[in-house]
């Protein structure tokens, strides 16, 4: 069965970085896009990343120039490296897929920027 297993997250400082990443199975990880999204507390969940299976990338446009998405075939692995932390990038990280029809979720990571 499908399956993503984030990891990555903490605390860090506004400014700061930090590198998710997402482990993949049960599905053919070259053949499909993936995206990154995220939940903050009181709000509803947004896509904030996305990468075609040939990785052409698209970003949310408040993210835009600090993170970028990439993805390791090689590995099933999907990453998100971010930049230039902000508070308002608090939240709990996502890694998604949709294969056959049906939308799939990892259990999330939290990122807490926060001085």
């Amino acid at each position: 069965q499908v399956q993503l297993v984030e990891s990555g997250g903490g605390l860090v400082q506004p400014g700061g970085s930090l590198t998710l990443s997402c482990a993949a199975s049960g599905f053919t990880f070259s053949s499909y896009g993936l995206s990154w999204a995220r939940q903050a507390p009181g709000k509803q969940r947004e896509l904030v990343a996305a990468i075609t299976r040939s990785g052409t990338t698209n970003y949310v446009d408040s993210v835009k120039g600090r993170f970028t998405i990439s993805r390791d075939n090689a590995k099933n692995t999907v990453h998100l490296q971010m930049n230039s932390l902000k508070p308002e990038d608090t939240a709990v990280y996502y890694c998604t897929v949709g294969v056959s029809g049906m939308n799939y979720w990892g259990q999330g990571t939290q990122v807490t920027v926060s001085s």
